[in-house]
C-alpha cells in the first residue's frame, strides 16, 4: 500500500512540475505577444512588419529607469516563451532521475531549481541583449519605434553572420550538449539544490552559446515580430530535439548566408 502512494505522489509531482512550465509558457507568450508595458504590442508590430521606420514618441537611446526594465523584461520573457519548449523535456528527464534515486521527494523541488538556474542564464542575456539594442538606437542604428535595424545592408551583415555561425565548432560543441541532455546530466551532475541551480545554470549557458547567433536576428526582422519569434523558436526546437538537428543547423546557416548575400547583391 505504501509503495502504490509513492507512485501516486511521484506522478503528482511530475504533474506538477510540468504544469508550472505550461503555466510559466503560456503566461510568457501573452506576455510577449501583447507587450506588456511597451508602446505598440508584438501583433501591432507583426502588423506593421515590412515597414522600416515610423515616428517615435521619445527620443532615440532616451531611456528612462522604468522603461529599461521593461526593455530587459520583454527581452527575458520572450526568451522563456521561445526557449522553455525545448528544455522542457531536459527538465523532466532531471526530475525522472531524481525520482529513481535515493531521494525521489524532492524531484519537484530539484527540478524547479533547475529550470530556475537555466532561466537566470537567459536573464543575462536579456540584460545583454536590452544593452545592445539601447546602443545601436542611440547610435541611430535600430529603429526607436518598430525595433529592427535601419540599414538593410547591415540586416544582410547580420544574416550572413548568423549563418556562419552555425558551422563554427562553438556551435556544433554547444548544440550537442543540447541535443545530448542524458550524458549532460550524468557529466555535470551535483547533488543538493545549490547543484540543482548551477545545473541549470550551465545547461542555460550551453544553449545561449548554442542560440545567441539566432536571437541577434530579431534584430534584422523586428525584436517584437511575432513571425520571427515563432520561427526561431521552431527552428531551435528542431535543431536541439529532432535526429536530424544538426543537418538542420546546417541547412539554416546556408540559407541565412544566401538570403543576406542576395540582399548585399540586390543593393549594389
Amino acid at each position: 500500500m505504501r509503495g502504490g502512494w509513492v507512485e501516486v505522489a511521484l506522478r503528482r509531482d511530475r504533474a506538477l512540475l510540468v504544469g508550472a512550465m505550461g503555466v510559466l509558457f503560456l503566461l510568457a507568450g501573452l506576455y510577449t505577444i501583447f507587450g506588456v508595458g511597451m508602446s505598440m504590442s508584438a501583433l501591432d508590430m507583426t502588423r506593421m512588419a515590412g515597414m522600416i521606420d515610423m515616428p517615435s514618441l521619445r527620443t532615440p537611446g532616451a531611456w528612462s529607469a522604468g522603461f529599461t526594465v521593461l526593455v530587459v523584461l520583454m527581452w527575458w520573457v520572450m526568451m522563456v516563451a521561445m526557449m522553455l519548449p525545448s528544455v522542457a523535456p531536459v527538465i523532466l528527464l532531471y526530475a525522472a532521475l531524481i525520482r529513481r534515486s535515493s531521494t525521489p521527494d524532492r524531484a519537484r523541488n530539484l527540478g524547479a531549481n533547475f529550470l530556475a538556474g537555466y532561466l537566470l542564464a537567459w536573464l543575462g542575456f536579456s540584460l545583454g541583449a536590452a544593452l545592445c539594442q539601447w546602443a545601436l538606437e542611440y547610435a541611430g542604428v535600430v529603429s526607436a519605434s518598430m525595433m529592427t535595424l535601419l540599414d538593410t545592408r547591415l540586416g544582410a551583415v547580420v544574416l550572413i553572420a548568423a549563418g556562419a555561425f552555425q558551422f563554427t565548432p562553438l556551435k556544433d560543441s554547444c548544440l550537442s550538449q543540447c541535443r545530448s541532455p542524458a550524458k549532460f546530466l550524468s557529466e555535470r551532475h551535483r547533488p543538493g539544490l545549490r547543484g540543482a541551480l548551477v545545473m541549470g545554470l550551465e545547461h542555460g549557458i550551453y544553449c545561449l552559446g548554442c542560440c545567441w547567433g539566432l536571437m541577434a536576428l530579431l534584430f534584422v526582422g523586428g525584436i517584437m515580430n511575432l513571425y520571427w519569434i515563432v520561427g526561431l523558436a521552431a527552428l531551435v526546437a528542431l535543431e536541439k530535439l529532432t535526429p536530424h538537428g544538426r543537418l538542420i543547423s546546417r541547412i539554416a546557416g546556408a540559407a541565412l548566408v544566401a538570403w543576406g548575400l542576395s540582399l548585399l547583391t540586390g543593393l549594389t
